[in-house]
């Protein structure tokens, strides 16, 4: 079982002092609020995290929270269905085809709130410093939806 994201890989290298562990899973978890939003999310981890779903659902937790308290910070194929695991790989990943053709969900992540920073005349002193808010949440589900509507167009014309 191959684990596309683990919060410790992020907090345990170059992460900024200041911030908690938590800030080392943003990004993972607004891809797999997607994902849950979706209906991506294999059966095993529906029944594992029933309970924090629906907290996440109703927006009382981020995905980042999700990840952190009841996933140990380790995201994997294990908590995706096929077409989640089909996307993730094509998508999450870095340094695949549709990635180099379309974009990658880090470069994604990187380039919106980077641009929202510049026209606030603002600059995030790393990765690690974009806020786990619903409000960023809510634009980054904008970029994933487009980039998932390309996705399945490049599935079709990948399929022969």
């Amino acid at each position: 079982m191959s684990k596309y994201d683990d919060a410790s890989w992020h907090y345990g290298g170059d992460f900024p002092e200041e911030l908690p562990k938590k800030n080392g899973a943003t990004h993972t978890g607004m891809f797999l609020n997607w994902c849950i939003e979706r209906n991506f999310v294999s059966e095993e981890f529906k029944e594992d995290a029933e309970e924090e779903i629906e907290k996440l659902k109703k927006r009382e937790i981020t995905g980042a929270e999700l990840i952190i308290d009841s996933m140990d910070g380790k995201f994997s194929e294990y908590d995706l269905n096929d077409l989640g695991n089909d996307f993730a790989k094509d998508y999450y990943v870095d340094e695949t085809d549709f990635g180099n053709r379309y974009s990658s969900f880090a470069t994604d992540y990187i380039n919106l709130f980077d641009s929202i920073a510049e026209e606030s005349d603002f600059e995030y002193e790393t990765f690690y410093h974009i806020e786990d808010t619903y409000e960023n949440y809510d634009l980054m589900k904008q970029i994933i939806d487009h980039r998932f509507e390309e996705w399945k167009e490049y599935k079709s014309l990948n399929m022969n």
